[in-house]
């Protein structure tokens, strides 16, 4: 192991002395080494905190502290953004046993780090109500052509009401109101600078997820072919108003 990484591990782990790359005449090296260990830990576990407010609302400061802390010590930054830190936290969370009596903190942490995603993707510009139209008015386009989704659109689909629950914690509608257990999907994208999150259906979320792989008019059938209540008009309505769509592709052309 290189001398780097071993400042590294040593700085997230107690139980390693300080490196012989330190290992000058100085009687406190171990206590001031500590120290920058332990700044070192809190500022990750700030940076989590920070990323994840309504996880760490669900549970209490101190538990959220504490089981930031072991997934700091498992799970180190790759990156020196620490605003982009966390990215296993919601699969950490799922396998930690003193969360299991919040059975939706790890979908809770996924949409939490769905928005932290949006907000820090590539901008880019929407295509307008009227293109929509003209490729909807024109089938043989129609059949070949694909919608390109703004890169800041994330989707999750839960088993439980986290948008109702992190829409509660913003202020919106009373918590114990909510039913946990009530299954919903998100949309979450980044219209005018802002991120926003949306409750969608099923139906929409199986939709926009196929636009990713599938030409409109294909997505479009295979969705309604199974399910039922699926209103094209509604989702192709709703991500024209998110402006999640960037550009429509052709097989020779773009629009």
């Amino acid at each position: 192991m290189s001398s780097q990484a071993l400042f590294s591990a040593a700085l997230l782990d107690a139980q390693l002395t300080a490196p012989e790359v330190l290992r000058v005449p100085n009687e406190h090296l171990e206590q001031r080494f500590a120290v920058n260990r332990n700044n070192v830990i809190s500022s990750l576990i700030d940076a989590l905190a920070d990323t994840f407010p309504v996880v760490q609302q669900l549970v209490g400061e101190e538990f959220f502290r504490a089981m930031a802390q072991i997934f700091v010590r498992q799970a180190p930054p790759t990156s020196r953004v620490l605003a982009e830190y966390g990215a296993g936290f919601a699969t950490f969370i799922e396998q930690f046993a003193p969360a299991a009596s919040v059975p939706y903190l790890a979908d809770m942490a996924r949409l939490e780090f769905a928005q932290l995603t949006s907000l820090h993707s590539a901008d880019c510009t929407p295509i307008s109500a009227e293109a929509l139209q003209a490729l909807l008015a024109d089938s043989e386009q129609l059949s070949q052509a694909q919608l390109v989704l703004a890169p800041s659109v994330q989707l999750l689909s839960s088993r439980y009401a986290v948008v109702d629950l992190w829409g509660a914690h913003q202020g919106h509608g009373a918590l114990n109101s909510i039913n946990p257990h009530q299954a919903q999907c998100a949309l979450i994208c980044r219209p005018q600078w802002q991120v926003e999150t949306t409750a969608i259906t099923a139906a929409d979320h199986a939709f926009i997820a196929a636009l990713r792989k599938q030409p409109l008019l294909a997505a479009w059938q295979n969705i309604a072919s199974q399910h039922p209540d699926f209103n094209p008009s509604d989702a192709l309505g709703l991500l024209l108003r998110q402006q999640a769509i960037c550009a429509i592709t052709l097989p020779t052309s773009a629009v």
